[in-house]
Order: C-alpha cells, then structure tokens, then sequence
C-alpha cells in the first residue's frame, strides 16, 4: 500500500482504525488531521463514534474557516490549527489517550526513551505542555508554544498525548512508539529497576545503521518462496494485532533452501507489508531495489550454524521486553508448556546483536530457542515460523503472567524433579 497516495480522509480513516482498534483511544476520544497543500485541514468529527468513523465523516476546515462536510470538526480543532500555524514544516497532527500515556500524563512525566536503542530517535524529545481547559485556545497556545521549541511529540498535563509529523504516518509512529515506551516502563517498573542506555549504546547502534550487501536480481520466484512469503505475512499481521511488533520494528526471516532466506524490509509498515515487500537473501546478497532489515547478518549467522533453525523472529513484545530493560531474569520454569517451548531463555549483552554475530548465532542450540538481548530485542528461533512464533507468543504470555504475580504471592517454580518428568515425556 503506497499511504501517501490516499485521499487525507482515507489516510485519517486508516490510522483511527488502528488507534481505537489497539485500545489507544475511546469511542469519544482523539483526534487526527493533515494539513494538505492547498492549506486545508481535514480532521475527524466532533461527536462522533471513533470505532465507526467513514471518510464521508471527515470534515474539511478552509483556510477562510469555511467548513466543509457533515459534522462540526473535532472540538479540540484549535490546537491542531494553532499547531501547524507554529510549525509549517508539520503537515499532520495526532492526539489521543492511550491508558499508559495517560498514566504518565496524571503524575506528570515523560516516558524515558533511552530504555531501547531506536525509540529516542522515532520520538525526538518529548515535551510536556501546561493543563489547560480541553477545546480552548489557551489550550493551542500552550501545545503550539511547546512545538515551537522543535519538539514534535508532546504531553499533555492530565489529559494524553500530541504527535506532529511530515505525514501522518511519521506522527502515528511517534505516537505509537511513545505510547509502547510508556507501557514497557510501566511494566518494568513492577518487577524491578529500569536500566538506562548509556551514551556508548547508542554509539553502537548509529555505527552498525548501515547494512552493506551486494545485490541480485530474482530469475523469478519458486512455488516454496511464495508459500513462504504468504506464510509470513500472515503472522507479520498477526503479531501487529497482538502488539508483539510495532509498524516499523519487528523482523522475520523464513529459510527457503541451504541458507537462503525470505526477511522482511527495513522501515517499512508491519501494518500493511504485503508478499512483494520481502527481501529474499541469497548466498549473502540481497534482492535488488530492496533494503533488508538491519539485522539481516543475525539471521544469516543463525542459519548457517544451525540446520534446524528455519526461521528466526526479532521483535519487542512490551511485557518480555520489561525483562530486557531490568536486571531480572526471565525464568520459564512457571507452566510446563512455557518450559517446553522456551527451555533455558539466557539474557543477552546489548551489542550481542551488532558485533561478532556468528558467537551470538551460536547461543541458539536445541536446548536454548529463545534470547532476551538486553535493551534491545528479544530473538526467538523455531524449526518453522509456527514454531518460531509460538515461542515468541509463550514468552510474552509467561512473563505478563509473572509480572502479574507482584500483587498475589511468591512465585512457586516447578521444582528440578518435575523438570526431568518434563524432559522424558517431551523427549526434550
């Protein structure tokens, strides 16, 4: 799907329909606009059912102030005007009230980025705006005056949060990133101590942005290759609904024959990838005119030292992740169907992504599918990509279900004994 093509009714559509869908806002609540060329600004309707808006709901406010449509704009319509009179490089404003942004908002505080490597860098600083009476224009004044120092995504005092952006895409993704940083540190926070990046982290990441691979053009494409990309796709969408993935974090990879893979495209939407968007990886070059995801030597490193790995997943489920960003370990010893597909589930050196892949590669042995990488990912192999992702699904499940212990009584792990049972009668 080419989003920049769409009408800015059908682009507001889309992007409400994730947001109320995910549970990131009410049926009363948020707002969208763009700001189109001519100096229009479409926006969502006051009053209006959020979880059953159509495009003959948007309303388009001229620059005379005319109105054009069925409903009255959205009452807090002043500050998305007052926000792109501020800042004419934005051409699209997102405002809602995700619950963990929400609870940031009512104590007064900022998600902390610096939790994982690429979230600081989506959201740029984040500012917080004095509380003002919602649908004024002091309101617009104190958001639009935040905006004005360069900062694109702003909380708001008691109320949610604004993202501005060069589309409405690039707003969604602050929104979207804020809003999962808001939720991971909420969740860290209940079983221990957030662990910041240090500057030298982020070092790392900026030195290993670039991904060098030669390339190739297809001489067409095998029946195995189109399953497999099929195949793909559906649990890329799946994981997107099930937050396991966000719209442009989240990596896949499928072996096709030997060591040559299917992986999916840097910075590209999970949201809406199709078939044609994947990268196929062949004797260590790159499908031509497409960019792999960055951690594409990771999946090449694992296929080549483990023949019964076929797929490798690297994604960023909030609740796994809480373990990533802590000192906590992750223990699978809770239901015996988590220590069946999880086994021993070590907790990785950050850079353990980016340096010396191959020893990082060869941590993923039978007996050890899964990795936490230390404010970073969390990687999860399989004998297939059902297998891969099973994984992936138990681990986040099992530690939202340790996480929620804090308020009912001590763990009791299934004891070494009752582990050896398992391992017989699993064959493990």
């Amino acid at each position: 799907m080419d989003f920049a093509l769409l009408h800015p009714a059908d682009q507001i559509i889309l992007i409400m329909e994730r947001i109320y869908g995910y549970g990131m806002t009410t049926t009363s609540g948020g707002n969208l606009s763009i700001l189109d060329d001519n100096g229009d600004i479409w926006i969502t309707p006051a009053s209006i059912d959020k979880g059953s808006l159509t495009r003959k709901d948007i309303v388009c406010v001229k620059p005379d102030g005319t109105i054009i449509g069925n409903h009255k704009p959205s009452s807090e319509y002043p500050f998305h005007r007052l926000v792109y009179k501020t800042r004419p490089d934005l051409k699209a404003v997102v405002h809602a009230h995700p619950p963990a942004l929400v609870a940031f908002s009512i104590v007064r505080r900022i998600p902390d980025t610096r939790l994982l490597p690429n979230e600081g860098q989506i959201c740029g600083e984040v500012g917080m705006a004095e509380y003002a009476l919602p649908g004024s224009v002091l309101l617009g004044e104190k958001i639009a005056a935040v905006f004005a120092e360069g900062i694109n995504t702003v909380m708001l005092e008691n109320h949610g949060v604004v993202a501005g952006g060069a589309n409405l895409f690039e707003a969604f993704k602050s929104f979207e990133t804020l809003d999962f940083v808001a939720r991971l540190e909420i969740k860290a926070n209940r079983i221990g101590k957030p662990v910041l990046l240090a500057p030298e982290h982020f070092d790392t990441v900026e030195a290993n942005r670039e991904v060098r691979m030669d390339s190739f053009i297809p001489k067409g494409y095998s029946t195995l290759e189109r399953e497999a990309r099929r195949e793909m796709i559906k649990f890329i969408l799946r994981s997107y609904d099930q937050k396991l993935v966000m719209s442009t974090q989240g990596t896949f990879s499928q072996r096709l024959d030997g060591n040559n893979f299917v992986i999916t495209p840097y910075g590209k939407d999970r949201k809406y990838l199709e078939e044609r968007d994947l990268v196929r990886i062949e004797n260590g070059r790159a499908e031509a005119g497409k960019a792999p995801s960055r951690s594409v030597h990771l999946h090449q490193a694992i296929y080549d030292a483990h023949p019964h790995v076929n797929s490798v997943i690297i994604a960023h489920p909030p609740n796994i992740m809480a373990f990533a960003v802590t000192d906590n370990a992750f223990d699978s010893r809770t239901i015996p169907e988590s220590y069946i597909l999880l086994r021993n589930t070590p907790k990785l050196p950050f850079d353990s992504v980016y340096s010396d892949v191959a020893k990082t590669a060869a941590v993923f042995k039978k007996e050890t599918p899964i990795a936490i990488v230390e404010n970073n990912c969390t990687i999860a192999t399989g004998s297939s990509l059902l297998n891969a992702f099973d994984r992936l699904e138990v681990a986040e499940y099992s530690a939202k279900a340790i996480i929620s212990t804090g308020c009912l009584g001590e763990i009791v792990k299934i004891d070494q004994e009752k582990i050896r049972d398992i391992e017989v009668a699993f064959q493990l």
